[in-house]
């Protein structure tokens, strides 16, 4: 065998150029070099895909699970400052040391089977956590779902959030399209949760084609509240006065939801006392979703990259009390739906710094600007001017610029790609050091 990698860094290096795609979609090398691995589980296995939502699902459910006591392995993607971030153990990011070894095992197994970056990782974490004697495993799927690396997994319960148009390329340009691939990690005879309020009708009708057991949000399970505290309500079980989850915004009750209705499902085999659901959802954290940091002025971190989730901040931006200027440090990928993001952010951002990203598929800093002028965001000049467009090379300079004209009593929204969030995280960390 060819001399390996002897840093995290050098293996990720390695594993950015060793196939000719960096998508491509399909699950027939990944089940082969699985299969060499003897890949398996004893443990539930949660799958949660979805549009929007899926990294505060799976966070809940692994909170929740760790306050009842249990060995949980938490799988997700991407990650927003190190790759470790993506394999979590016990609550805790894995060591690089056992990330390496992983990735030598993949290499010796797939032979002549080319991978992706993201199949190869996904395998090497799979295999970590099949190791690692856990009670519990909770897997994010990275996009889509029916052709997604994780859906060569069998899941006990399947979760799919939300279902609305992204990655248009590789899954449809409808809802109907886009929610029969989610549902593709769905399985005849287990539990198929969906907590999107209006789930298309091709996602019913591939859990009820395959004979899945499908949990639909507001039909099997649902949730009620006031200001104080809400309840979960689910097919035999009710969950009463719960403090609302850590996680700030609009549809985290939606989120909460579909995870307890996967662990309503799963409880014979993982039982949850109240207080455990109560001390999980108080207790659980997320970097990057609607993050509000502490001190003046506001600060925002966001990974809001689609018109969904877009809606989602613009409505949480609005809750948050009068501001008397809002800027916004924005970077996106070209592929997305830039207009759509705008459209719900043109009337609440007045000053915006736009942002160049470190990849060749993201828009420029000038691409942005222009969409913003299309959607009629008209700049002002001079001194005291009430509405502004700058562009940036970093997002580390973007943030820097709102961080020097803000007042205290100002916010900035950090929002768009996870590289615009994560490098505005690095810079805070640097400054902090420094």
């Amino acid at each position: 065998m060819q001399n390996l990698p002897a840093t995290l860094a050098e293996w990720l290096a390695k594993l950015e150029s060793m196939h000719p795609r960096a998508i491509d979609m399909g699950l027939e090398r990944v089940a082969q070099v699985k299969d060499r691995l003897q890949i398996r589980f004893d443990c539930p296995v949660i799958i949660v895909g979805g549009t929007n939502g899926k990294g505060s699902t799976c966070a809940m459910l692994e909170s929740i699970l760790m306050q009842a006591g249990y060995r949980v392995g938490l799988y997700t993607s991407p990650h927003l400052i190190d790759f470790n971030e993506r394999a979590r153990l016990l609550g805790e990011p894995a060591g690089d040391a056992a990330l390496i070894e992983q990735f030598a095992a993949v290499e010796a197994a797939r032979g002549d089977v080319s991978l992706t970056y993201f199949e190869f990782t996904t395998l090497a974490i799979l295999r970590l956590f099949a190791q690692a004697q856990l009670d519990a495993v909770i897997l994010e799927v990275g996009l889509g779902g029916r052709l997604d690396a994780v859906n060569v997994i069998d899941a006990d319960v399947a979760i799919v959030t939300s279902v609305d148009i992204d990655h248009t390329e590789y899954l449809g340009n409808t809802r109907e399209q886009i929610g029969f691939e989610k549902a593709g990690i769905f399985r005849p005879g287990k539990p198929a949760i969906c907590s999107d309020p209006v789930p298309p009708q091709s996602l019913i009708d591939h859990a009820q084609a395959i004979g899945a057991d499908l949990w639909l949000f507001g039909r099997d399970f649902n949730y009620s509240g006031d200001k104080q505290q809400w309840n979960y309500g689910g097919r035999g079980q009710r969950r009463n006065s719960l403090g609302y989850p850590s996680l700030r915004g609009a549809n985290q009750l939606l989120n909460a939801s579909a995870a307890l209705a996967a662990l309503e499902a799963l409880r014979h085999r993982l039982p949850v006392g109240a207080q455990e659901v109560r001390n999980g959802l108080v207790l659980v954290e997320l970097p990057g979703r609607f993050q509000v940091l502490p001190g003046r002025p506001s600060i925002v971190l966001d990974v809001a990259h689609n018109p969904h989730a877009a809606a989602t901040l613009a409505q949480n931006l609005n809750n948050m009390g009068f501001h008397p200027y809002t800027y916004a440090v924005f970077g996106a990928m070209q592929d997305k739906d830039i207009a759509g993001v705008i459209a719900h952010l043109k009337d609440i951002v007045d000053h915006w710094c736009l942002t160049d990203l470190p990849l060749p598929r993201a828009a420029t800093a000038e691409q942005l600007k222009q969409k913003l002028l299309e959607a009629g965001v008209v700049p002002q000049t001079g001194a005291g001017a009430e509405r502004s467009i700058e562009t940036f090379a970093s997002p580390a300079a973007a943030f820097a610029s709102a961080r020097s004209r803000a007042g205290e009593n100002d916010r900035i929204a950090v929002f768009g790609s996870f590289l615009t969030v994560a490098g505005v995280m690095e810079a805070r960390r640097a400054g902090a050091q420094a």
